[in-house]
């Protein structure tokens, strides 16, 4: 079981990857669309990737609109 801290830098690495951000902008409270500026596919493209890495499934409804949101759901998601 990952803790909190190495899924954030997990996710981190997937968002920069898929969306060629810079890294430095990648924090707990970023939130993809007013920080990142990134569209609703974008999102869905980071979201694949990280259930693809974690083997686990995200509702995309779920209200994700942070990274830290994010990172929360996928460490949810590990304890099931």
């Amino acid at each position: 079981m990952m803790t909190k801290e190495e899924v954030f830098n997990k996710v981190k690495d997937i968002i920069v990857d898929q969306l060629d951000v810079d890294a430095d902008k990648i924090k707990e409270d970023t939130n993809f669309k007013n920080d990142l500026y990134i569209d609703s596919l974008d999102i869905f493209e980071v979201v694949a990737k990280i259930e693809d890495t974690y083997d686990i499934e995200i509702e995309t409804d779920e209200g994700m609109e942070t990274v830290g949101g994010l990172v929360d759901y996928v460490l949810k998601q590990q304890t099931k």
